[in-house]
Order: C-alpha cells, then structure tokens, then sequence
C-alpha cells in the first residue's frame, strides 16, 4: 500500500469549494485509487462552522450529541459523547487550525463522500476511484490520536471473513476487517495532525479493497455499525452516566 499526503493552499472558512481544492491538487489518479479528504476541509468549505464567541462550546456539543456525560466528571473537563454513533469527545468539534472558529462535522458526510468520488471518475475518466472523509479520534486506555473514517464511497467499507477458513481450517466466527477505519488510520498518520497543510492524500496499490461504483447502501452502512445492545463494550456503555443531548 502507498500513500501520498498533497499539500494544498491553505484553506479557510468558505475560501474554497471542495471542488477547487481536489481540482488544484490532484493532476492525475491511476486507476484503483482512494482519496483520503479530511473532514475538517468540508467544513470549512460548506460552512458547518460556528464563530468562537457566537456559542459556547459546551452548548454546541450538547446540540449535536446524541448522547454526553457531564465535563464535571473528567479531570480535564473534556465531554465525552456518542455522536452519529461513534464514541468521541467533543461531538467531534474541534478548534485547531480553526483560525477563530469552532469547526462541526460535516452536515451530511455520506451524500458528499458520493459527491467527490463522482467528481473524481468523471474527470479523470476512472472506474474504480474510492474516497474516504477521515477525522481524529482517541482510544480507551492508550495516548494519542488515530485516524478513524466518518465515510466512504466507491468500495467496500468491511471486508467480511466469517465462516471463511483460517490457517488451519477453524472457520471464522465474527471477524470482520474494518477496511475503511483502517485506511484512515494509516492515511491520517501519514497527513498529520498539526500544520503541515496536508488534508489530502492518494492510496494506491491496494490489493485487498473491493472497489465499487454505486452508492454504498443504506444496509452497508448500517452494517458497519454495532448496536450497544450487542457491542462487546455494551455493558462499560450502557452504564455510563449518560445525558440525552439533541443530536
């Protein structure tokens, strides 16, 4: 697998469209591709930002969240929540590279994720072209940031091993590969977190993906996710101090 992160200008609120920052970037893609975009750059782009002084963060966090637990209650006084079914702080708004702002996730990161594969087939004429809108994320129990996907388009998000044979003929029970997860998290390490104005990059030789042209389905994307009923994590979740947010 190879990836290239692609400096572009610096992009700020509404400076850009997305299409102008992929068209300015990327002169050429070869066939079977994936082009990582960070969700930060959408936003900007599409204005899913609010000015730092309109709103209080806490308020924003508490509007998109589906579900929090009171600030009061970490030493840092960081929120942690449930947001479009993922476990982040914050509801995923973030003030780096802001520049005055406190930047959302985008509105509807599926139907744009879409939006950009299409954009890339039709102009450089290919076939089989995925995208992936990339975000940062923690882990329980471990430091650091790790790259994690909020979408994809144009191949297969999961790569499905069970009842599938291992090395020695025990059939697989629930493994499952989190193929776009894992992309993200390869391609974010190598595009950085801090100012190297690299929100772009371009994976190629990637044998293992199961390229796609249509729309991933709303099945797919549902199955991508695990309910917290069934979540091997469920029980920690499900008795955590959790308020109702309005997301």
């Amino acid at each position: 697998m190879n990836i290239q992160p692609i400096k572009t200008d610096k992009i700020t609120v509404s400076s850009h469209t997305i299409p102008q920052i992929l068209d300015a970037a990327i002169s050429t893609l070869p066939e079977r591709s994936i082009v990582v975009i960070t969700s930060k750059i959408i936003s900007h782009c599409e204005g899913s930002v609010v000015k730092v002084g309109d709103a209080s963060k806490d308020e924003l966090i508490r509007n998109h969240a589906q579900w929090y637990i009171d600030p009061a209650t970490h030493p840092l006084g960081i929120t942690l929540t449930i947001t479009d079914h993922l476990l982040v702080p914050t509801a995923g708004i973030d003030e780096s590279n802001a520049n005055g702002y406190y930047i959302l996730w985008p509105k509807n990161v599926h139907k744009t994720a879409q939006e950009i594969r299409m954009h890339l087939a039709d102009k450089f004429g290919r076939k089989d072209v995925g995208v992936l809108v990339t975000d940062s994320k923690t882990t329980p129990m471990r430091w650091g940031l790790t790259g994690i996907a909020l979408s994809y388009a144009g191949f297969a998000g999961l790569n499905d091993f069970i009842g599938k044979p291992d090395l020695f003929g025990r059939p697989m029970e629930v493994t499952k590969v989190n193929v776009a997860d894992g992309l993200a998290a390869a391609a974010v390490l190598c595009m950085g977190e801090s100012n190297e104005q690299t929100p772009l990059a371009v994976i190629t030789d990637v044998p293992f993906i199961k390229f796609d042209a249509s729309k991933p389905t709303h099945e797919e994307l549902q199955e991508w996710q695990i309910p917290m009923d069934t979540d091997l994590y469920g029980p920690l979740l499900k008795n955590a101090p959790w308020k109702k947010g309005k997301g």
